[in-house]
């Protein structure tokens, strides 16, 4: 273990001494001797062989100059040449540093530098801390005799460097800034008039001696009013030099430091009359605030309010002040390790030192108050502790965000619960199933010809009957079991703990109940019926998708055999069996991809504010013996088959060729697939297309639906990342229908959010369906992307989206989806003008 070098530290304040420890002790390789007054410290170089010393300059009646004057007498155990640093609060820097100099201290340290303390006395002990105690002196002369003879009589006082020219003189000067000039007034080439003038020029305040000779003494008077600071006459005596530059070095002491005195004291002045005015503008700042600002000691208790807190809680800053934060909490009595007062206790105990809470706080009048508190803990005075919050409001913003929770596990139009929620709760069935060897039921409803009432009577109408027929369907179930809305007019229903019999008689219940059912519309009456697919979870199979496509095929079967049926799954059953072996039509789509019988039509998506066109959203279509398929009839068919890739990959290619075939074409957006996120040859599909036709990527932009990002949401985001550093955009489809939260959209770095047209259509009749659209707008602009309503179908409709602020639009009152040709000869504003 190496020796530990003993240092001698001399403060008589307590608080001073433990932060100078703490710094020193930062190099591990002192033995500390700490001495509170003059006498302990004379006591510890008397008894031990001290080998740095650290001082103040006030020593409990004593003084750092004299006990350095004495080390350096040697008259100790120590060497006499040791480090001295001499670290104070108070000094006039140019008198203190002068001193120093005087009485050998090596250096002088403020307080408030303290942090330099280590290397200081790292340089120290490696001897790079030299001290220097001679002023330094540059004579310009160009009398070789006059050189020698100056530097003989000032070589003991000063730092003497010699200059024969005026040119030399000015060029050392200027590197070296030497404390005191003496200058000849007759040089050769630049005169010492002309040198004293370039100095005074670039340092009014530097002392020079002017040198003269007989016959020059009105020249040196002459130079003394120039601003020369005092002259002698050769030859001189050596006294005689050594007195005039003494009295030059001392009145440069006395002029800098009488300088620095008023400056200090100008200083003061400024800083009160700074401190004042920010003191006042601090509390009327903090009053204006609405954030409320609380202040709270190591106990918890409350000892700085603003006026927020009043106008946040409804009690006055003098009710609350020695008041425990605490009682103000609505879960006061919530004690748990989750609890905020838990939370809060930890703060207190200084076991974490920030901390970000969402709460509720309890009015004064009773009510509850969510807030959202930032927490700092402090050290204050050196020992003493203080937690600082500022506690916002945040009840809008967590009515929204419950609002949007619960729309993100329920369908809007009927408030049932979404397709999402199905997911999971069909997955919890099917494990519990499994484990517990449990039988469960799911009926897989679909509405027969449905699609005659919402072509004939509009959407509007259709939306109204599917939330009758919700109704009528929970009518038939048990209040323990699950009624789902996961399509557009498909229905799931999960029965708990039921056997396939009774799950068959409910099924049954449901079709008779919906074909008793009747719906008028203009004195025209409309029967509904449905066809249900049922299938038993008896924990035989691995996962929930599995009967997922059970019952999916079972309804198919209902279907098939005339609808308004019921059917059961059975593995024996030769309909099922014929639907999983062979779908014939499905193999007719594929030909018809692979042959590529596909067509793009274009739908125009303007920018509300202009009215004009901001790009073109393709929409596919399928020719199938000479008819167009729309998506509707095939996609669903694709991805129940997977075959869906096949479809991305032939549309993805069409698209980036027509934008190169079509220059004013000038931007696109391509829906893809759910399974597109998966599919790695898709990204450098689309890389190699856009090479191929050298189109540049910012004229695509990809839309992916809400629930299909969701369902693989880290694929998404690979997708998302690679396609948009080549330069493509992106643009959530369909949002607000199947999404678990809001905050998803910070995982996806798309550009737009695309608003579900079930809200938009009905906005101008619906209170709620506007608010959603709102609140969805809102949502994307704080997240900084464009939003765009789709399904606008009259000018009300658009006329109210611009009032929201939405930024863009489309719809079948814009434009139907037609064929490039017909896409591109609309003509701008023409829609604005229509109705």
């Amino acid at each position: 273990m190496s020796r530990l070098i003993k240092l001698l530290l001399v403060n008589s304040n307590p608080d001073q001494t433990q932060i100078l420890i703490s710094h020193i002790n930062h190099s591990q390789v002192f033995e500390i001797i700490n001495a509170s007054s003059a006498t302990e410290a004379i006591n510890f170089l008397r008894q031990y062989p001290i080998e740095v010393v650290i001082s103040d300059i006030d020593i409990d009646g004593f003084d750092g100059w004299r006990l350095s004057r004495m080390i350096r007498s040697g008259i100790f155990r120590c060497s006499e040449n040791i480090p001295i640093i001499i670290v104070a609060s108070t000094w006039c820097e140019h008198i203190a540093e002068t001193t120093a100099r005087e009485f050998g201290i090596n250096f002088m340290l403020p307080f408030n530098e303290v942090a330099q303390l280590p290397q200081l006395l790292a340089d120290a002990m490696s001897s790079n801390l030299v001290q220097n105690n001679k002023v330094k002196l540059l004579a310009i002369e160009d009398n070789l005799e006059i050189q020698e003879i100056v530097e003989r009589i000032l070589k003991q006082r000063f730092d003497v460097e010699v200059a024969d020219s005026g040119e030399l003189g000015l060029k050392l000067w200027r590197e070296k800034q030497h404390d005191i000039i003496l200058l000849d007034v007759m040089l050769p080439g630049m005169s010492g008039e002309q040198v004293l003038a370039k100095i005074l020029q670039e340092n009014p305040a530097q002392p020079v001696i002017v040198m003269t000779a007989h016959g020059t003494i009105e020249l040196a008077e002459k130079m003394i009013i120039q601003g020369a600071a005092d002259f002698i006459s050769k030859p001189f005596r050596a006294d005689q030099l050594r007195k005039v530059c003494e009295i030059a070095s001392r009145r440069e002491d006395f002029m800098i430091s009488n300088q620095q005195f008023a400056d200090k004291v100008n200083e003061l002045k400024q800083r009160e009359i700074a401190y004042r005015q920010i003191s006042y503008a601090h509390q009327q700042l903090l009053n204006n605030l609405t954030t409320a600002i609380v202040e709270l000691n190591e106990q918890g208790q409350i000892q700085f309010l603003n006026k927020a807190w009043q106008t946040l809680t409804g009690y006055k800053v003098s009710e609350c002040q020695n008041q425990y934060l605490k009682h103000f909490l609505w879960d006061k009595l919530d004690t748990s390790p989750n609890s905020t007062q838990a939370k809060i206790e930890q703060l207190l105990s200084f076991n974490i030192e920030h901390s970000s809470l969402e709460f509720k706080l309890e009015h004064k009048l009773g009510h509850e108050v969510w807030v959202e508190a930032k927490f700092s803990a402090t050290q204050h005075n050196y020992n003493q502790f203080i937690i600082t919050a500022t506690i916002d409001d945040i009840s809008k913003r967590k009515e929204a965000e419950f609002k949007l929770e619960h729309l993100a596990l329920h369908d809007p139009l009927t408030g049932l619960h979404n397709r999402y929620h199905f997911d999971n709760e069909l997955t919890k069935l099917t494990a519990e199933a499994k484990k517990a060897k449990a039988n469960h039921a799911l009926l897989y409803i679909d509405l027969d010809h449905f699609k005659v009432i919402n072509d004939s009577q509009g959407h509007h109408q259709g939306d109204t009957v599917l939330r009758e027929v919700s109704k009528v369907i929970e009518n038939r179930i048990r209040r323990n079991d699950l009624l789902c809305r996961i399509g557009g007019d498909e229905f799931a229903v999960l029965l708990h703990n039921t056997s396939a019999l009774e799950a068959y008689e409910v099924a049954e219940s449901i079709c008779q109940a919906l074909k008793l059912s009747h719906f008028q519309f203009n004195e025209q009456v409309y029967k509904i019926s449905c066809s249900i697919g049922v299938v038993c979870i008896t924990g035989g199979e691995e996962n929930s998708h599995e009967y997922l496509k059970q019952a999916d095929i079972a309804l198919y079967v209902a279907k098939r055999r005339g609808r308004d049926l019921v059917h059961i799954y059975s593995q024996d059953d030769k309909d099922s069996e014929k639907l999983r072996d062979t779908i014939e039509w499905i193999h007719q789509l594929q030909q018809a991809i692979a042959k590529d019988n596909i067509v793009l039509h274009f739908q125009p998506v303007i920018e509300i504010a202009t009215g004009e066109v901001a790009y073109y959203e393709a929409l596919v279509r399928l020719i199938i013996d000479g008819k167009v398929i729309f998506p509707g009839h095939f996609i669903p068919s694709l991805e129940r088959g997977e075959d869906i890739k096949l479809l991305d990959h032939q549309v993805v290619a069409k698209a980036i060729k027509m934008l190169a075939e079509y220059p004013k074409l000038k931007k696109l957006a391509v829906n893809l697939s759910a399974h597109a996120f998966s599919d790695e040859n898709l990204s450098p599909l689309i890389e190699q297309k856009l090479a191929q036709y050298n189109v540049s990527p910012t004229r695509l932009i990809f839309e992916l639906t809400e629930s299909a990002s969701l369902s693989n949401l880290s694929a998404t985001q690979r997708m998302i990342e690679r396609l948009t550093l080549l330069g493509c955009g992106f643009s959530i489809d369909d949002f607000g229908t199947g999404f678990s939260t809001f905050s998803y959209l910070k995982e996806l770095p798309a550009q737009s959010v695309k608003i579900d047209g079930s809200f938009v259509k009905d906005m101008k009749t619906d209170p709620i369906d506007k608010a959603l659209v709102k609140a969805i707008y809102d949502i994307s602009k704080s997240l900084g992307k464009k939003s765009v309503a789709e399904f606008v179908e009259d000018k009300e409709t658009l006329t109210m989206l611009a009032e929201l602020g939405v930024d863009y639009a489309q719809g079948y009152f814009i434009a139907r989806p037609v064929p490039i040709e017909q896409a591109l000869a609309i003509q701008a504003n023409q829609w604005l003008h229509s109705a």
